[in-house]
């Protein structure tokens, strides 16, 4: 266990929230008087490890500067895709004098639900690894996977643009693990893989996808299923919920 290795902190809120549907960026929305990027920077200030906070803001966000926050903050522009933002964020951790083996904690601006024993779980584990651990549940539902249709001349409704969605067949989810943040990370190997990405023009979707590319294991640390993400706006009752019921 290294635990000689510094944490450093960085939230992504440089999205949009195209999916969310609302006139700001989901992540200023407001539950319990905050937005929901106050709270999850207080989560992160539960941590011992956690000393300070870097936000990765998109160029033209006029909000975050303007609001209080629980840890010290640190802002940098972010980029068009998640990781870019990540690249961003991480270069500006290294310029201030990260070293390889510290470890970079990455969480999402719309998870404020995240326990505070779950943050401490993932960076411990990440201290054990040569690349990282993340947070992450079983999939306990069952999974179907997808095919669309173009209707036929039967009259039924439509809601996707005269396509149906029918269950073409069942993923077996033995072996399958939903992907949640914190996402914890060495520096040096987080800047390798991204820098890999960047060279082969690739899609991600998380931090960890970038590993994956390489075949470099990265831990899955068992969460909450309360750590849910607000990604439509159905989310926001449940994760008032939920933050109720964690006081």
């Amino acid at each position: 266990m290294n635990t000689n290795s510094q944490v450093h902190a960085m939230i992504v809120a440089a999205g949009r929230g195209s999916r969310f549907g609302a006139s700001v960026p989901k992540q200023y929305s407001i539950l319990k008087g905050q937005t929901l990027l106050q709270l999850s920077v207080a989560r992160l200030a539960s941590s011992a490890y956690i000393n300070d906070c870097l936000l990765v803001i998109a160029a033209d966000d006029e909000i975050a500067r303007t609001l209080d926050f629980a840890l010290p903050i640190h802002y940098v522009f972010g980029g068009e895709e998640r990781w870019q933002s990540v690249q961003a964020g991480l270069e500006s951790i290294i310029n201030v004098g990260a070293n390889e083996a510290d470890l970079v904690l990455i969480h999402d601006a719309a998870r404020p639900a995240v326990s505070y024993i779950d943050i401490d779980n993932v960076i411990e584990a990440a201290m054990y690894e040569p690349y990282g651990a993340i947070l992450a549940t079983p999939v306990a539902d069952t999974l179907k996977q997808a095919k669309q249709v173009k209707s036929t001349s039967i009259s039924s409704p439509s809601f996707n643009d005269n396509a149906h969605i029918y269950a073409e067949r069942t993923i077996d989810r033995t072996h399958m693990w939903q992907a949640q943040t914190p996402q914890v990370f060495r520096v040096g190997q987080l800047q390798r893989v991204l820098a890999y990405i960047a060279k082969n023009n690739l899609s991600i979707t998380d931090e960890a996808s970038a590993f994956e590319h390489l075949n470099l294991p990265i831990r899955l640390v068992n969460g909450s299923r309360q750590n849910i993400k607000l990604t439509y706006p159905d989310d926001a009752t449940l994760l008032a919920a939920i933050l109720n019921g964690q006081e």
